[in-house]
């Protein structure tokens, strides 16, 4: 466990924190600051500070976007301790029942598929297709949504469910595809087109069919319990076959990052350095999608034989899951400049603000105003295409720009990628 006053101790109030806070940058307010998060962290450690329904917002408030450790000279982890409180405030006032009901879906893979079909099915009772932004608007209000609300869109049969657990391409490479839920439900064209772009390359794919969630969203809520059940179960799977593999690939950042930094982390933090250890020699094999297929496969090559595509103007966002827990940016740039004219926005490092569960239910109002200086800049680049390797960040920004009306739209750079494959086929 963190001890927050060390922390809080250490903690010189320099500032350089708080400009780049994505909740600061909302909501000008020194307790709603890293500094203000660690002071406040440290007073409770000391009995000083009661959790009580102030401090759960003020806690609950954080966008874990680590931008904060990415400026501070003393390195301090004010996203790992924002997360170990989040675990006392679910203990002492509950998981809301929708949080519950979601993450019991994610612990459950065949009770989630049955439930994905059923609302593809009857999705038209309350929900509208929309077709320009990629997702679907509510008919009316529901509970949680307001009505304006760009949801994601649902897919009919999950990526998961669509193949068979063995593609033979040709046998160049073999790699195991951990896909993520919202890529894995609702933005199937991002796994349609890794199994493309694979293909392509001659290299075998092993769907990992008894794949778990990564955990991210129970774990950045304070479900401490689901986070243990799904890392473990995921963990012993992995080995099973990671010998058998020459990478796990993950075509998303947040679920990416979870497995290889946050795993360990959470684990060890518990005390259970056994398993640890087990998440953290796993890490050789397990890389983000762009990362891997930049760096270990031929696709560079076969891009550039392909030339350049002309048509589109593509922008990128780094997700903070990606650049700034695992330093990757360049890859997914490099692959994407290759067959596209590309231009950057202004701050692509910036959070776009999606911020997980709670900030997605309960304080949407603060992700919608994250995302709004987001969709501005996109817009003032004058792409007509957005990538980020991440869903999370494809949910959050499709709702700014749709509600800026904006002519841009979102797409996974493995997307870019395959359509630039198909293009030079043509």
């Amino acid at each position: 466990m963190f001890n927050y006053t060390s922390v809080s101790d250490a903690c010189i109030k320099c500032g350089k924190c708080v400009p780049v806070c994505t909740i600061h940058q909302v909501h000008p307010d020194e307790t709603t600051s890293p500094r203000g998060f660690i002071d406040l962290l440290g007073a409770h450690e000391r009995g000083e500070l009661a959790i009580d329904k102030t401090a759960k917002d003020i806690f609950e408030s954080c966008f874990l976007c680590t931008a904060c450790t990415e400026v501070c000279p003393n390195s301090l982890p004010t996203d790992m301790v924002i997360e170990e409180v989040r675990k006392e405030i679910a203990d002492q006032y509950g998981i809301a029942w929708y949080k519950r009901l979601f993450f019991f879906l994610l612990r459950h893979r065949r009770i989630m598929d049955i439930a994905s079909k059923l609302g593809y099915v009857f999705r038209t009772c309350a929900l509208s297709d929309n077709n320009q932004y990629g997702g679907m608007t509510p008919k009316f209000r529901l509970p949680i949504v307001k009505k304006d609300r760009l949801l994601p869109s649902m897919a009919s049969t999950s990526i998961l469910n669509s193949y068979d657990e063995e593609l033979d391409h040709g046998g160049k490479g073999r790699v195991a595809i951990f896909i993520g839920c919202l890529a894995n439900y609702n933005y199937t064209g991002i796994g349609h087109s890794l199994v493309k772009i694979l293909k392509a390359l001659e290299i075998d794919v092993f769907f990992a069919k008894e794949q778990k969630c990564c955990a991210a969203p129970a774990y950045f809520t304070g479900d401490f319990a689901t986070v243990e059940a799904l890392s473990k179960q995921n963990i012993a799977y992995f080995e099973s076959f990671i010998d058998e593999v020459d990478a796990i690939i993950v075509p998303e950042a947040t679920c990416s990052a979870m497995i290889k930094h946050d795993w360990e982390v959470f684990f060890r933090n518990r005390g259970m350095h056994d398993w640890a250890e087990r998440a953290k020699r796993l890490n050789k094999k397990i890389f983000m999608a762009t990362e891997w297929l930049a760096n270990h496969t031929e696709l560079p090559k076969l891009l550039e034989q392909k030339g350049a595509s002309k048509e589109l103007l593509v922008t990128y966002h780094d997700p903070c899951h990606a650049r700034k827990v695992q330093g990757i940016w360049q890859e997914p740039r490099a692959l994407l400049q290759t067959n596209y004219r590309f231009v950057e926005m202004s701050d692509p490092n910036r959070c776009c603000g999606f911020g997980g569960v709670t900030m997605q239910t309960e304080k949407f109002h603060l992700a919608e105003a994250a995302g709004k200086p987001k969709a501005a800049m996109i817009d003032e680049s004058g792409a007509d295409v957005v990538a980020a390797e991440c869903s999370a960040c494809r949910m959050q920004l499709s709702h700014a720009l749709y509600k800026n009306q904006s002519k841009a739209v979102f797409k996974n750079p493995i997307e870019l990628i395959a359509e630039a494959l198909e293009d030079g086929d043509a």
